[in-house]
């Protein structure tokens, strides 16, 4: 099931006719001088769109601050010596507007001419709008502006207007900016209305507030009555509050508004890329957030009931399913091919790393590789229901303890549309429910994925057995939903991993680092170090498995065998820094962490005294994935073994070898570094847990008085 985004904002692909709101706050500084990078950075916007061909309708304020600050500065200028000792600075509203509106007009026509954009001053009142017909005047004038592409400019004419001072009365038509945006947005047929702000767009509560969170849809059902406003800005008369009213006001006659920071140097353009930016007013809102809710539910909900109709099959109708998913695959490569190759074009384009367009390509092979993979899974012993334990507890009564699935899955991974299969593979064989979110670089080789495999699942199952999230933004509802979704499995980078840890009460299984080292311990073989360091760290250099850090006793320092393995290293381009012995003996740079983030052909080399010294030293810095002690002593590489407190501790092998398809795991969902339910290659055992089926014949505890308890072990 493919979850759509209930935010999308997709209806901006069919907007044309745009009214932009600039606020006060944004149009002036708090001295009351004008804001002339903002101003330019707003006209900058606005030639942009009106080259593209959008309609663009401007409403401005900021004319009585301007002219407040320029009554203020004649006074000044002729004011006496007595006079500057105390200062009469409270001037009429009305005169300040008309002082103000000139000069503030005459800045935008500076600006826009700058920028071969013709720009028109238009004045109303509150009285114009009471003439019947004034709104056919109104639109006559604008449209033959539009169409000779020509950007009106609206504002309160403040300097005639009737309204009370201080510009408290909120009667009539429209009573300050914001209500004449919204009254002109519903007068002129616009699509979209953008009002700009001082601030990023609605909070629950005052923006200075740390535990304020954005609106980014504004529902009034839900956020009417738990918003409180802040002080509004000391410049301007409206504040959020008008705005909300006025958005509220628009979006109820059908034209969505978007409040947004008219600080920021793109915000316009944002919006009408349809991100998720500022808060949204729809008069559809109440639905998508229904929607939303009931989807992202939904898809758990459906994804469990589907698991446990998998689960009523028997072993072989759950093997079949995975055959023909192998099969399927085969017979689609071509088509899967080309979806993938889109994606690897796209993504060269938008400049991604070369280490990440890698990851996500599907090479030649790759899908045979898959179906293989698939049909090793297919054919291991079936895991559900599996017994593991059995006890008479008492005569006739039979405790057993017995795997069974964890219910639904979450996997979030990135870059890697190979991973899709595995883990949808693993959740079938497993009796999972599964719900997958890719990463967008590679979302049209997911979809094709997502579809070749639930396309041969049976109906009796269900093909929403595996649920395909689409868009970033429904990451946050599904792992709110700790009560139907039972583990996330994140698989991607370190930041990825944290945030996802940080932000659910769902088990997270991963892990963050692959920290991982090699110890050449002083009775090694050297020429097998030299093969197992080289294919540790130069195989796959930015897989989690790959060795960061080269550990060596310090008898091997300066020796010709160690020399060697340093001269091959650097033949295949790695890079190689020291840490205090090391740069102080070898002369190397000198780095003061163990993590490579920056380059995956980077390798920390350290001596050491002895293995214990090498296990103290990975214990501290390690991050619990996997390492490897290179000796011919068995004592030594027992201890090393026993006392490494990682995932996955190896003697003479590389480290590359910890991967589920190479354990006969068939494939892994990931890799755990934690110590509770898995750790190390994740596989089919990991997304199982056990549960206590007591077979009796009538008993009861009765205060333990009748039983007589045998806990004696039974064969299996």
């Amino acid at each position: 099931m493919t979850m759509e985004n209930a935010d999308s904002r997709a209806f901006v692909k069919d907007v044309k006719r745009i009214i932009i709101k600039v606020g006060t706050a944004v149009v002036t500084g708090q001295n009351g001088r004008l804001a002339m990078g903002r101003l330019g950075s707003l006209c900058e916007q606005v030639k942009q769109l009106n080259f593209q061909g959008y309609e663009v309708i401007m409403v401005t304020s900021g004319a009585v601050g301007v002219g407040r600050q320029r009554l203020q500065y004649r006074k000044l200028i002729h004011s006496s010596f007595a006079d500057l000792q105390n200062p009469q600075m409270n001037f009429d509203g009305k005169a300040c507007a008309a002082v103000g509106q000139s000069g503030l007009m005459a800045i935008y026509d500076t600006l826009f001419s700058q920028l071969d954009v013709t720009s028109s001053q238009l004045l109303v009142t509150d009285r114009d709008f009471k003439d019947p017909s004034f709104g056919d005047q109104l639109r006559e004038t604008v449209f033959s502006l539009l169409d000779l592409k020509v950007i009106p400019l609206f504002n309160e004419n403040d300097a005639i207007s009737t309204r009370r001072q201080p510009y408290e009365d909120s009667s009539g038509i429209f009573w300050d900016n914001d209500s004449l945006a919204a009254l002109l947005a519903a007068e002129l047929n616009a699509d979209l209305l953008i009002m700009l702000s001082d601030v990023e767009g609605l909070y629950s509560g005052p923006p200075s507030d740390p535990q304020s969170k954005i609106i980014h849809t504004y529902v009034n059902e839900k956020h009417g009555k738990l918003i409180s406003f802040g002080e509004k800005s000391n410049v301007g008369r409206g504040g959020m509050q008008a705005k909300v009213a006025a958005a509220a006001n628009a979006a109820s006659k059908g034209v969505p508004v978007v409040i947004a920071s008219g600080f920021a140097t793109d915000s316009i353009i944002k919006v009408l890329k349809g991100e998720k930016i500022g808060t949204l007013f729809h008069n559809e809102a109440n639905l998508w957030e229904c929607s939303k809710e009931a989807t992202a539910r939904e898809m758990a909900v459906v994804a469990r009931d589907c698991s446990r109709r998998l689960q009523k099959l028997s072993s072989e109708e759950r093997k079949k399913i995975l055959l023909d998913i192998a099969d399927a695959l085969e017979a689609n490569e071509d088509a899967i091919r080309s979806e993938n190759e889109a994606d690897v074009e796209a993504a060269q384009a938008a400049g991604y790393e070369k280490s990440l367009v890698a990851r996500m390509t599907l090479k030649p092979g790759k899908i045979t590789n898959l179906a293989r993979s698939i049909r090793a899974i297919a054919d291991m012993e079936d895991p559900i229901s599996h017994t593991l334990k059995r006890t008479e507890v008492a005569k006739d009564l039979v405790f057993e303890k017995a795997y069974c699935p964890l219910g639904v899955l979450l996997i979030i991974f990135e870059s890697r549309p190979d991973a899709l299969v595995q883990i949808a593979s693993l959740a079938i064989r497993s009796g999972n429910g599964l719900l997958l979110k890719g990463g967008k670089e590679a979302m049209r080789s997911n979809a094709i994925l997502h579809k070749v495999i639930t396309g041969v699942i049976p109906d009796i199952v269900g093909k929403k057995l595996i649920g395909h999230v689409t868009s970033k933004d429904e990451i946050a509802d599904l792992l709110a939903l700790d009560d139907v979704i039972d583990l996330v499995i994140p698989r991607g980078s370190k930041n990825l991993v944290s945030q996802i840890k940080a932000t659910t009460k769902i088990p997270v299984l991963g892990h963050a680092d692959g920290i991982c080292h090699v110890y050449i311990d002083k009775s090694a073989d050297m020429d097998m170090a030299k093969r197992i360091v080289l294919d540790a760290k130069v195989d796959y250099p930015a897989a989690c498995n790959a060795m960061e850090t080269l550990l060596v006793h310090k008898d091997l320092n300066k020796s010709e065998g160690l020399d060697d393995l340093l001269v091959e290293l650097e033949k295949e381009g790695v890079v190689i820094y020291g840490g205090p012995v090391a740069h102080d003996k070898l002369k190397v740079p000198k780095v003061d962490s163990f993590r490579h983030e920056y380059s995956s052909m980077a390798c920390t080399l350290e001596f050491v005294d002895d293995v214990q010294s090498a296990i103290d030293h990975i214990n501290r810095y390690g991050s619990a994935h996997t390492d490897c002690i290179i000796t011919t002593d068995e004592s030594a590489a027992e201890a090393f073994l026993q006392q490494v407190d990682s995932a996955a501790v190896f003697h003479n092998a590389s480290t590359r070898f910890c991967d589920g398809t190479r354990f006969g795991l068939g494939a892994e969902v990931g890799i755990s570094t934690g110590r509770i339910h898995a750790r190390g290659p994740v596989g089919v055992d990991g997304l199982l847990t056990t549960r206590c089926i007591l077979r009796g014949s009538g008993q009861v505890v009765n205060g333990d008085k009748g039983v007589v308890y045998t806990h004696k072990d039974l064969p299996l």
